[in-house]
């Protein structure tokens, strides 16, 4: 069984590891709060038995050697990154429940064939840079020399500067690759995010598949003028023609189906005065679907719709992809390894979908790859309330150290 009041410890300190008491969770990739976290997380894992490493893109390894150390190892972990304001438990649940399995085997003195690896990944939500999946892209050698040089935060920071700010050389990021084949299996366990398993009263979820992301930055310009002197005959205004095509996005995935969900969760006007015509809009746009043709199907009627808005009104606009993950569906043997160990330790279970992007559907592209949730309560996350009893992490915390046991022999 896995220890309830060490997992409590573990999430509440690094509950503590935050810009923002009081008010959620912010701990963005690169910064003192996320120093702080590893810290603890480093005497944690050292205290476990494990060999401690980092790699070239600032992932965090704890390893047990297994009784062929040169053979593949089952890597399991998650993300310690938040969004802003967001909760204690996603990502940081998975990397507890990575520990308290670690633990367990080295205080039963259980011997593996494979070795054991695992993982402490960084900038999973892109809270910081917007572009994110940051750790296990570089994992699976997809990070770009342009992202590196050009992403930059808030503050106008790029990703080199806060990489070398961490002392981290931007140069080595593709050093972090990691061949197909070097891995004998992924495992990651998350918070569910939803109402699913709560509502049916599942103890565990088993995902069987996680939807692609296609993340869109959408700009359209036209002329900024006086409020008060330009009547509305002669205005190109950039942020009309924007709001029209954001109206339409509902209704483009509504129509498309098959689950397609689209997302405008940020808009800036430029130069953004009450009393100036904006010249410059800019907004994003997240699609998910288990679909690529869906996500493909929807990311062109936005063109087209931009195209048409724009034409009329005498606008310009431009369109960048800011990141693309496709579908990945979740290997088969790990769902019957998943399930044949939660029937044995009398865990209820819930083959379902991941509505949600993680670190796993990139690592599928490394490695056969499996992933558990845990209940949320009332289905909140991203935000303070979100809540996962300790119990649960417990339980999700056994599931996965049984598969680790049986996947690595």
């Amino acid at each position: 069984m896995m220890d309830v009041e060490r997992i409590r410890k573990d999430l509440e300190t690094l509950a503590g590891c935050t810009a923002t008491p009081g008010e959620g969770i912010t701990r963005l990739a690169f910064t003192p709060e996320e120093i702080k976290a590893r810290g603890y997380l480093k005497g944690e894992m050292e205290a476990a038995g494990l060999e401690v490493s980092q790699d070239t893109a600032g992932n965090i390894f704890g390893r047990r050697r297994g009784r062929r150390d040169d053979a593949p190892p089952v890597l399991f972990g998650s993300h310690i990154d938040s969004v802003v304001h967001g909760g204690a438990f996603d990502g940081t649940a998975g990397i507890v429940a990575a520990l308290e399995a670690m633990r367990h085997f080295h205080t039963e003195g259980i011997e593996t064939e494979h070795p054991l690896e695992m993982v402490v990944m960084t900038e999973e939500e892109g809270g910081r840079f917007g572009s994110g999946l940051w750790g296990s892209r570089a994992m699976a050698g997809k990070v770009t020399r342009k992202e590196v040089e050009e992403n930059t935060d808030a503050h106008g920071v790029t990703k080199a500067r806060a990489l070398q700010e961490f002392g981290i050389d931007p140069a080595r990021v593709p050093e972090a690759a990691r061949k197909p084949g070097s891995i004998k299996a992924f495992l990651e366990l998350h918070i569910e995010q939803g109402p699913v398993l709560e509502e049916e009263g599942f103890d565990a979820g088993i995902v069987d598949s996680i939807v692609g992301i296609r993340i869109l930055n959408v700009t359209v310009r036209g002329r900024s003028d006086h409020a008060g002197t330009t009547p509305m005959d002669y205005r190109r205004d950039p942020l009309v023609g924007a709001s029209r095509v954001v109206a339409a996005i509902d209704g483009i995935a509504r129509n498309a189906g098959h689950g397609a969900v689209a997302t405008v969760g940020m808009l800036t006007a430029e130069p953004g005065a009450f009393n100036i015509i904006p010249g410059e809009v800019r907004f994003t746009v997240d699609l998910r679907c288990s679909q690529e043709d869906v996500i493909e199907h929807i990311n062109g009627e936005i063109e087209r719709t931009l195209d048409e808005v724009c034409h009329h009104a005498g606008l310009e606009w431009s369109l960048e992809h800011r990141l693309t993950v496709q579908p990945v569906q979740v290997d088969s043997q790990i769902i019957r390894t998943f399930q044949d160990v939660a029937r044995e330790k009398g865990i209820s279970a819930h083959v379902m979908p991941s509505g949600a992007g993680h670190d796993a559907m990139v690592m599928a592209a490394v490695a056969p790859m499996g992933m558990l949730f845990v209940p949320s309560r009332s289905g909140k996350s991203h935000c303070p309330e979100e809540w996962t009893d300790y119990d649960k992490v417990a339980k999700g915390a056994e599931l996965l150290e049984g598969a680790v046991r049986r996947l690595a022999g």
